[in-house]
Formats: C-alpha cells, structure tokens, sequence
C-alpha cells in the first residue's frame, strides 16, 4: 500500500457491538463519499481490528499538508450531515492524527496492516527517522509484506475543536505513527514482532511506550469510486 499525497489524518477508535451493523452502513455509504468529496482527499480505508472486537482504524489520504485547513475540509467538519451527528457519540476513545508523510515504501492496496504509535527518545529525532527510513525501506519489499510507511503528527496551529470534535469529546493525538502493510497476516504480524519489536525500535532511538494494533482492511474508496453526480 503505497500511500497517496502528502499528509494523512489517522484515527483510532471503538464501536461497540451494538452500534456496529449502523456504523458500517453510514461509514460506508455516507461519511466516506462525503469524505471523498473534499478536494484533496486521495483515498480513505477502515481496518477493523482483529485483536480488539470494538477496535476500528481509519485513514484518509491526503494531496498536500494544507487540505488539513482548507475550507472544504473545515466546512465539512463544522456541518456534520444528521446521521453523522447521530453516530459521532459512538466513536469511543478516538485518537485522532493530523500527519505529515515522512516515508512511504510499497504499492498497492493490502489487505492486512500493523499500526505502531510511538515517539523518539530525548534528543534522538534525527536517529529514529533515519533508522526507520532505512528500516521499512527494506520491509516493503520482503515477501507478504506490500509497504511500509513512517508518519509525524503535526497539528495545524491555528487548529480548534470542530463540531464534531465537540459531539466526540475531547480527542487524543498520536505522535509518530508506523503503517506495516501485507497480504500475508502473520508476515505482518511477525515482522513487526522481529524488526519492529519494542527493544529494535529502542535501540533505533524511540521510547518503550509504544501502542501496536492489528488490522484487517474492511472498505476503501477514492473519489474515483463516486456516483457521477
């Protein structure tokens, strides 16, 4: 999965059991065309996680850093649709990442995916992003796998609550963010076990309060794929 532009929002959050058969269908036949809609916007795909029942992954690809303030986007953030306000309450413990792309390794759209939150050491910036560059450049080209990508949250400073960020609550951020992707599972799974194990990326310059998620893609749409209008 090579990634689309040059800016991501990534997000993190749970659905409960209850709420998820309503989810899928406003995700998937409203909130992602709307989405999709903006200029900008390059690609979205949900991941729902196989470690976790409630656990949901989500990226939106973007053409440049600046889609993240532009009024499209804003617009749409600020006039959420009925039913999105109706779901965003159900979006629980989102961790929400407005990011800039750093690296991107791989092609393609895989079916399987590890995420890795994590943060440099204290003065080890410039060592961790060139270990990982180094690191998942080589990945992506390892059998099972498809790509491998290195993203740095960076919140636009004139950023401030939305109205649907006030419908959430308060959201949490990451800070470096790494996207494993394959089409073998327990590739993905391993590998970041192995190369991008909690001692590797240690010894890489990152911090040990790492969170690691396991995904499965569930749908994934570009604005190609809108309904003439």
């Amino acid at each position: 999965m090579s990634l689309l532009g040059k800016a991501a929002v990534a997000m993190w959050w749970s659905v409960r059991p209850e709420q998820r058969a309503e989810f899928g269908d406003w995700h998937s036949h409203e909130h992602f065309p709307e989405r999709m809609s903006i200029p900008g916007f390059r690609r979205g795909s949900r991941w729902t996680s196989t470690t976790d029942a409630e656990g949901f992954f989500v990226l939106y690809e973007l053409a440049e850093y600046e889609v993240l303030t532009s009024k499209g986007y804003l617009d749409r953030l600020n006039a959420p649709t009925p039913w999105s306000t109706k779901m965003m309450p159900h979006h629980l413990g989102m961790v929400r990442s407005q990011c800039r792309l750093i690296e991107s390794f791989g092609g393609g759209v895989a079916t399987s995916l590890a995420t890795i939150r994590l943060s440099p050491q204290a003065g080890r910036e410039a060592d961790l992003q060139a270990n990982l560059s180094s690191t998942l450049g080589t990945l992506a080209q390892k059998p099972g796998l498809t790509g491998a990508h290195l993203l740095r949250t960076d919140t636009p400073p004139t950023s401030a609550p939305t109205t649907e960020q006030q419908i959430r609550g308060k959201d949490g951020a990451a800070d470096w963010i790494v996207l494993l992707s394959g089409y073998d599972a327990d590739v993905v799974e391993q590998t970041r076990s192995d190369q991008l194990s909690p001692s590797a990326l240690g010894a890489a310059g990152a911090r040990s309060d790492l969170t690691v998620g396991y995904y499965r893609l569930s749908f994934t749409m570009t604005p190609a794929d809108l309904a003439p209008p």
